[in-house]
This record gives structure tokens, sequence and C-alpha cells, in this order.
């Protein structure tokens, strides 16, 4: 009989509760979901996608998207439409 060892470690309860939730609509719980992710991680040698310290999320971008979102709360917007922005999908006959 193939031994399975309790783990036990700490998550923010926010994502669990998000983990748990994803994990119920694919009918598994917690263990099987953790246990499904062990064996890709198994599989492909190295987690089953890609791990990067890219993110739209970096104080530049959330400097900008702060900046963009008090230019529209103050009204300071340009409306312009497709054909002028050059993105007209019509070809010129």
């Amino acid at each position: 009989m193939v031994s399975s060892p309790k783990v036990t470690f700490r998550m923010d309860e926010n994502i669990k509760e998000q983990f748990e939730a994803i994990l119920h609509d694919l009918g598994m719980n917690l263990t099987t979901g953790f246990n499904v992710f062990a064996r890709a991680v198994i599989r492909h040698g190295g987690f089953p996608f890609e791990i990067s310290q890219v993110s739209y999320r970096n104080p530049y971008n959330m400097e900008r998207i702060r900046h963009s979102l008090q230019q529209l709360d103050d009204g300071n917007v340009i409306v312009k439409t497709a054909e002028e922005l050059g993105l007209d999908d019509e070809e010129d006959d």
C-alpha cells in the first residue's frame, strides 16, 4: 500500500477560497487539486506554466493606469473614430 503523508502549509485565505471554488467547479477538492498540480510538475520537470517577473502590475504600468483614470475622471478624453486612428478595416477601391 502506498503511503500518503500529510502535508501542511500556509496560504492566503482569499487565494485558498478562490482556488477551492475553481476546484469545486471542476469536481475536485483541495487535496486532489494539489495532487494534480504535483503530478503536472513531475511530468513537465518543472512548473507546467511559465513563471516570470514580467507583469502588467509593475509600478510603471500601475502609475500609467492611475494617470489615465484620473484623466478620464477629469474629462480629459479625446474621442476618435477607428478611421481617424487608421484602424478602418475597409479597403480602398
